[in-house]
């Protein structure tokens, strides 16, 4: 590591001239923050499995959900990380205003399934088929509203680093930021996609 020295007349004042970030410390970072997210979800999905079938006399799964809703629903999610898809490649390309755009995209559509989720939400609980009828209805509520959190703060986090890039470009700081939320976007695909797949469609079938 080397050091440049400063005379100011009392003591050598010591700095470094290097980076202060190590390479590609930030990605590591985020992978490990990634695999605690896999931990959280995986004991939801565990949850959900062993609590699927109590339905307390209630409502079961073929009685409550609307399986072509949440087949638009999916598809809006997935249309969002082709989108960022997108985003990456004009990034690549060094396009502010086309990255901008992909990004605003990528926004539109996740707003989209969140007011969809929202708006299961509200139905279910209005038929009296809310968190707590039913052990299977808390761990839906949970599992579901904690991925719909992800997708929240996801869009917080795009709008913020829109901002940036609007202001500053697309510096090498940028570049990092829109890598890791690319990773944590399509992290929240797949795990939606086993969300679809083993609480809606098993649900149902």
């Amino acid at each position: 590591m080397s050091e440049t020295t400063v005379e100011t007349g009392e003591k050598p004042t010591f700095y470094l001239t290097e980076d202060h970030h190590p390479e590609n410390s930030t990605n590591l970072g985020f992978w490990l923050y990634l695999m605690s997210d896999c931990l959280i979800f995986a004991v939801l999905f565990a949850t959900h499995a062993v609590l699927g079938r109590n339905y307390a006399a209630g409502p079961s799964p073929a009685d409550l959900f609307d399986l072509p809703l949440v087949a638009v629903n999916t598809a809006m999610l997935l249309f969002s990380s082709i989108t960022y898809g997108f985003a990456m490649l004009q990034m690549e390309r060094n396009a502010k205003a086309e990255t901008l755009f992909w990004l605003g995209v990528t926004g539109i559509f996740g707003a989209i399934f969140l007011a969809l989720e929202l708006y299961e939400f509200y139905h279910l609980i209005h038929e009296g088929a809310g968190p707590t009828r039913s052990a299977f209805l808390s761990s839906f509520f949970t599992l579901v509203g904690t991925h719909g959190l992800h997708v929240t703060f996801g869009i917080i986090w795009l709008i913020t680093l829109m901002a940036q890039v609007s202001r500053h470009g697309l510096i090498p700081e940028n570049r990092r930021r829109l890598m890791c939320l690319s990773m944590f976007w399509h992290f929240l695909d797949v795990v939606w996609i086993g969300v679809f797949s083993f609480v809606y469609l098993m649900g149902v079938l």
